[in-house]
């Protein structure tokens, strides 16, 4: 099962709910029986940050809904290893340009996992898309409202795993496996 990770410490810029701006795509993403996808997430917030706890709780509360989401507490630096070493996606979609650098997003990478990122961090001197990752084309961002930003990173996200992602690893094992290993 293709397993898509988002882990990393919660902040609103980082925006880890993202993909559940969209309830229906999110629930044929999830229900697909021919190609079945299973979404983690881990991180924690800053204790008073509540605008991220709730982010976090919302998370849960939709993982409810599923049985192949989950919400992990608890994260630290094992279970931040076990993550990377266990994803084939590592999913990081910042509002561009706020990510400082995205060490979570190397370490997997390092782990042979693919990410699946925002054109930020460290991403633009690393990735290139379809070859070692997979990368949300840049936009007007000076230009765009945080509303407008948002959903185009939302629908190219959903675009990239549902006709390149997905098809890839469930119908192409060796171009995966170039990927990963690019």
């Amino acid at each position: 099962v293709l397993t898509i990770v988002w882990a990393r410490r919660f902040a609103g810029y980082k925006r880890a709910d993202l993909l559940l701006a969209d309830k229906e795509r999110f629930r044929r993403l999830l229900e697909n029986k021919d190609y079945p996808v299973q979404i983690i997430w881990a991180g924690k917030p800053y204790p008073m940050d509540y605008s991220a706890i709730s982010t976090f709780n919302n998370l849960v509360e939709e993982s409810k809904n599923y049985k192949n989401m989950a919400v992990l507490t608890g994260y630290e630096l094992a279970l931040s290893k076990s993550l990377k070493q266990g994803s084939d996606v590592w999913l990081n979609n910042p509002r561009v340009p706020r990510e400082a650098s995205g060490t979570s997003g190397m370490t997997a990478a390092m782990n042979g996992s693919v990410n699946l990122s925002t054109d930020d961090g460290w991403i633009p001197e690393f990735a290139k898309h379809g070859e070692n990752a997979y990368v949300v084309p840049k936009a007007d961002y000076d230009n765009m409202s945080t509303v407008e930003q948002d959903e185009y990173a939302l629908h190219k996200l959903y675009d990239i795993l549902e006709q390149e992602i997905i098809p890839t690893y469930y119908n192409n094992k060796n171009q995966w496996r170039k990927v990963v290993t690019t």
